[in-house]
């Protein structure tokens, strides 16, 4: 992890188009502004975690072919 130092007003440049501001401090608190195309998404730690969890839970169960359950022969299909 990059620990940088930045005053109130000051800025970081990640990646040439992402820009993150120091844009108030006090109160125990440190505001900062992100700019980023609109192609990414940006959220905060705990949102970006409720996502995850939430699109794991949506997304379909990947079998591999390995996995997959098995009809014994002359078992299935049989009318």
């Amino acid at each position: 992890m990059l620990v940088l130092s930045r005053k109130q007003g000051q800025s970081i440049v990640i990646a040439n188009d992402i820009v993150v501001s120091v844009i108030d401090i006090g109160h125990g608190r440190v505001q900062i502004g992100v700019k980023a195309p609109p192609h990414l998404a940006v959220h905060r730690e705990e949102v970006h975690r409720r996502i995850q969890q939430e699109n794991r839970m949506r997304s379909p169960i990947a079998f591999s072919s390995g996995d997959l359950p098995t009809v014994e022969a002359g078992c299935a299909g049989t009318v």
